[in-house]
């Protein structure tokens, strides 16, 4: 498997990453000067009746957000919140808030705001402006609490509680972009910080757990693991960290062959065919932009994040004091 961009240069120091360092310092003076410009109140920062929690990282890249929106909606949930959510919808068309109907096209809305909409059962807005479509979220479903999936750097939405996710890559090679990952310094400060996959002192500890095969043209329910043990399997991954999914798949006893994609890859049926092939697995992100080619040999494994319960208990108690 071929090392991609990141892994090459933003993941360690490479030449490049040195050489890119002049660019990454102006980079961040950019982002110092919006934060001291959105501290002194210079940009307008909207704040909606209810209260938003802000799901993000401060890196370039998947670490485990969408699982994390999932669980907190969850939780919200099952304490008598009406949650709903907001995203940019990444690898979509549409720029107007817009709420995200189950089994529209990814092409149209995005592939993570289409696999929330399907897995929460809460409410789904997508827009470019943040903002305006938890505006528009908050006037059409009476949602008593929005969960802004990514959107850490979108200042124009006021929030209530910050949380930021990490993986194991960390902080890369503490470089701004485009010398390295980091979209705002390392040491932002936010409310909370989860850990997914590592220990961190002063961080939630989060783990991905398989919860599953399924066919992603839908048919024929689950399929077990161990019907898939002795399959010529490849795997395809379109993820912001596709060493996570490959890594997932090893640990579950499966051989695979391992193809990466970039993040929101817009796939095509060609990008699926493979020779010596009885299966093709892939993610729950990548399965809903995928079951419109109809084809019964394509798997998808879902994931259910575990998180612990304290960081619900955090969340709940700051938005129940919100006036």
């Amino acid at each position: 498997m071929r090392a991609s961009f990141p892994e090459r240069h933003w993941y360690r120091l490479s030449a490049l990453s040195v050489l890119l360092a002049p660019l990454a310092a102006a980079f961040a003076l950019g982002v110092a000067a919006r934060r001291a410009a959105h501290a002194a109140g210079l940009t307008r920062s909207e704040r909606l009746p209810v209260p938003v929690v802000v799901v993000g990282n401060v890196v370039v890249g998947g670490t485990g957000k969408t699982p994390l929106v999932l669980w907190l909606a969850e939780r919200l949930r099952a304490r008598g919140w009406r949650p709903g959510i907001v995203s940019r919808g990444y690898g979509g068309s549409a720029g107007a808030p817009r709420a995200v109907p189950p089994g529209a096209d990814p092409r149209e809305f995005g592939d993570e705001p289409l696999l929330l909409a399907e897995r929460s059962g809460c409410p789904v807005f997508v827009g470019r402006d943040r903002a305006a479509a938890a505006r528009a979220l908050v006037a059409a479903s009476g949602c008593d609490v929005v969960i802004c999936d990514d959107g850490l750097q979108h200042y124009a939405l006021a929030r209530d509680f910050e949380i930021a996710v990490e993986d194991e890559r960390g902080h890369g090679n503490g470089l701004m972009l485009p010398a390295g990952p980091l979209r705002e310094p390392a040491s932002r400060r936010v409310d909370a910080v989860v850990a997914n996959g590592m220990e961190r002192p002063g961080a939630f500890r989060m783990r991905l757990e398989p919860a599953g095969f399924w066919r992603v043209s839908g048919e024929r329910g689950p399929i077990e693991l161990a019907a898939l043990r002795g399959k010529r399997l490849h795997a395809v991954a379109g993820i912001g960290n596709p060493a996570r999914f490959f890594a997932t798949l090893r640990g579950l006893g499966l051989d695979v062959v391992e193809h990466p994609f970039p993040d929101h890859h817009p796939f095509a049926p060609g990008d699926l065919d493979f020779p010596d092939c009885d299966l093709v697995l892939m993610t729950e992100k990548d399965a809903v932009k995928c079951r419109r080619f109809g084809r019964d040999d394509l798997v998808a494994l879902r994931v259910e994040a575990s998180v612990d319960s304290r960081l619900a208990e955090e969340v709940i108690a700051r938005v129940a004091r919100r006036p």
